[in-house]
């Protein structure tokens, strides 16, 4: 038997929705599982018959962000390779049509920064929101280090980037990271209907005006991208970086 699909994707009265299905690891996010997604995001932003797509976390949780395993990995790798995961930044970046991130339960690292280059983020009850990168030794990645403080404040961005402090889902509506919070069982179904009423719009309309409301900021965004790129993989290879996480390796035995 043929083991199920890492990222399960389907299209449907315009909507892509691609839903990362690892729930027994917390969709922790692996290499393979951001290519897939990278994909299917290009793809549905290629079919003028998608309107919208919807990003999801099967079981309980949107995603703890990247598997530690493969953090291990690319820093033990003799050969440089590029980061995956950016990669699928940047082709959100680039996604011209509108994506709705719908998150419950746990939002870590990048489960948090790819939600600002989302155009709407619904929250259910249970979600939580962390951006530990300082406590694993590493720093802001994602142009989350200009994004953050543009979308939520000096101040909040401090606390989530610095602190590593989580927010609660009424925190985050109330400092504008997300654009609505619902009960846990109306997230999907909300998410879907926002979708399913983008794509009922006038495509290229829709398209221009993402297009033009990103527009002052683009470039600077692909700037702090590539900054933080840098500074990333030279913390990857840091000793507080190796230390965090054999001790979290530790821990998860």
């Amino acid at each position: 038997m043929a083991e199920p699909s890492l990222i399960l994707a389907s299209t449907e009265q315009g909507v892509s929705h691609l839903q990362l299905n690892r729930p027994d690891k917390k969709n922790a996010l692996t290499e393979a599982m951001y290519n897939e997604l990278s994909a299917k995001v290009r793809e549905a932003d290629r079919d003028e018959t998608v309107g919208a797509i919807v990003l999801s976390g099967a079981g309980d949780c949107f995603t703890t962000g990247n598997d530690i395993l493969d953090f291990r990995e690319r820093v033990q790798d003799p050969a440089p390779r590029p980061s995956a995961g950016l990669d699928f930044i940047e082709q959100l970046m680039n996604c011209e049509t509108p994506v709705i991130a719908a998150v419950k339960g746990l939002a870590i690292g990048i489960g948090t920064t790819l939600l600002m280059h989302c155009d709407f983020v619904v929250a259910a009850r249970s979600a939580i929101f962390r951006t530990p990168f300082v406590d694993l030794g590493l720093c802001p990645e994602a142009a989350s280090s200009f994004l953050m403080p543009l979308m939520v404040g000096y101040r909040k961005a401090s606390e989530l980037l610095l602190l590593g402090e989580a927010l609660d889902a009424d925190t985050a509506l109330r400092c504008d990271l997300v654009n609505r919070v619902v009960e846990d069982e109306a997230l999907e179904a909300t998410a879907l209907e926002m979708a399913r009423s983008l794509a009922a719009k006038p495509r290229e309309s829709v398209l221009l005006s993402k297009a033009l409301m990103r527009r002052a900021w683009a470039a600077r965004v692909k700037d702090t991208l590539e900054f933080e790129r840098d500074h990333f993989g030279e913390r990857l290879k840091s000793e507080d970086c190796q230390t965090a996480l054999a001790r979290f390796l530790e821990r998860g035995k």
